[in-house]
């Protein structure tokens, strides 16, 4: 498999998968109405962000950490028939411990 190493402040997440949803009545819900999660897990963390006075601000998230994110956050990727989130670690809203 090949590897995503992000540059500066980004960050790839692995989306964690959907469960299959159904209604109360029984009837299954297609993936096109269903909303996709917010939760996943970092892969893969930039060396951080360079900041106006030319330092360097180390990431705060690590790869393994489960995180929270906005709804619409991150560029959606596929590599070798896995899909991934990249995104700026600003987009994370927190770590899940």
């Amino acid at each position: 498999m090949a590897k995503l190493r992000p540059l500066y402040d980004k960050v790839v997440v692995k989306r964690f998968e959907e469960q299959e949803q159904k209604t109360a009545s029984g009837i299954i819900i297609p993936d096109t109405a269903k909303e996709k999660p917010q939760l996943g897990q970092v892969v893969s963390v930039g060396e951080g962000k360079i900041l106006q006075n030319g330092q360097q601000l180390p990431p705060k998230v690590k790869p393994g950490d489960r995180v929270v994110f906005n709804k619409y956050a991150g560029t959606e990727v596929e590599l070798d028939g896995e899909k991934f989130l990249i995104m700026s670690e600003d987009e994370i809203l927190a770590i899940v411990e």
